[in-house]
């Protein structure tokens, strides 16, 4: 058994100090140490997934993260790990705890779960190894994973054990409560523009110095036909996890930055907007483009026509939110939310449908990530639009 510190400070050392995570009994007082510590940075995920994309979005801006949750919530985190850590290249510290372990008397949802941890781990690709338990043991096995994620860009997991780190003391605060954000209301009688006329009234506003994350699908498509610049992230997969990649760069960077979302994928993950207004980012403006479809996929119906994305952000803790439904109140908003400290969520809503034989990146994700990883760690330019 160790205590908290005696991981921390030796991974701090090697410059782990962005952390991010789901709760589990086991990580007790791993996490609460954490939280409490004045020198490293911790959010708390509404689920798996989500902490994987904000430490992902944490690396892209420079930092080395670490994502801590239960195996049982491992399940959540597929997704991510398959289809944005993998392909991209971008990799982390996993820290998952061995609920379930076999001989370990545990509650029935961790049977199974504790059964295949291992399991799932090894056909993922992940390299992993058991969590130390002996302060002999941390610097070597701190330096293999290190090692192991310079070498492949991929994650490398720990699995933790009952009882490997001792009882803290430190006690977190509770969550502070935000105030709702207000809303602003530019929609008018105007025909339903295209995405595509969005996307190009969006780079007409757009800082220079400003980074954009387009969600999967047509969105990151037809940004890269418009214009393929360093700044660009094109997600491929990961449905849902461009708010929180968006979330993991904004708080490690100065630089405005502008998701670009879909109904579709937010309503897949619609706990990041608790999770970013609670981080409240002034630097975020998030867009969600609504064609009430999923348009990558044969244009299948979402439930987003009853759902009002600016009220439940404004909710959530974004100082601003926006509706708007025409190119003309679309400035407006952009226009507003460049100019004033955030977050901002700007709900436009437009046409199905998207450009005819749309092509895709040609820029492999590798290559993305990289590039905008340097524009993200160059000096930013005159914050000028296009």
């Amino acid at each position: 058994m160790i205590e908290a510190d005696d991981f921390l400070n030796p991974a701090k050392a090697l410059g782990y100090d962005f952390y991010c995570g789901v709760p589990c009994s086991f990580l007790t007082p791993f996490i609460n140490t954490t939280i409490t510590s004045p020198t490293l940075d911790y959010v708390a995920a509404t689920s798996e997934g989500e902490a994987v994309a904000i430490a992902a979005g944490a690396w892209l801006a420079g930092r080395k993260t670490v994502v801590m949750c239960q195996n049982s919530g491992l399940g959540n985190a597929v997704n991510p790990l398959t289809s944005l850590n993998y392909p991209f290249q971008i990799p982390t510290l996993l820290i998952t705890t061995l609920r379930g372990a076999p001989g370990l008397a545990d509650e029935p949802q961790h049977e199974l779960m504790g059964r295949i941890t291992h399991q799932m781990l090894d056909v993922m690709e992940i390299p992993h190894a058991d969590f130390p338990s002996d302060k002999r043991d941390i610097e070597k096995a701190l330096n293999t994973a290190d090692q192991s994620m310079q070498k492949s860009g991929l994650p490398y997991a720990f699995t933790m054990a009952k009882g490997s780190v001792a009882d803290g003391t430190g006690q977190p605060q509770a969550s502070r409560s935000l105030p709702a954000g207000r809303i602003h209301d530019f929609t008018d009688a105007s025909p339903l523009p295209s995405r595509m006329a969005a996307l190009e009234r969006l780079l007409a506003h757009a800082p220079q110095s400003a980074a954009l994350i387009a969600t999967t699908g047509k969105s990151g498509r037809e940004l890269f036909t418009l214009a393929d610049r360093p700044q660009h992230l094109y997600q491929v997969g990961s449905m849902g996890c461009a708010a929180a990649m968006g979330l993991g760069v904004a708080l490690n960077t100065p630089r405005k930055t502008i998701v670009i979302d879909g109904d579709g994928a937010l309503l897949m993950k619609m706990g990041s907007l608790a999770t970013i207004g609670s981080c409240a980012p002034e630097n975020l403006i998030h867009v969600v483009m609504d064609n009430a479809s999923y348009d990558s996929t044969g244009g299948q119906p979402t439930v987003s026509p009853g759902v009002d994305f600016a009220q439940i952000a404004a909710s959530c803790g974004y100082l601003h939110g926006y509706t708007c439904n025409a190119l003309s109140g679309f400035e407006k908003a952009l226009t507003q939310a460049l100019s004033r400290p955030g977050p901002h969520l700007v709900h436009l809503k437009i046409a199905p449908g998207s450009a005819r034989n749309l092509g895709r990146p040609t820029v492999k994700p590798p290559a993305v990530a990289r590039r905008f990883r340097d524009f993200l760690a160059s000096k930013p330019a005159n914050d000028q639009s296009n």
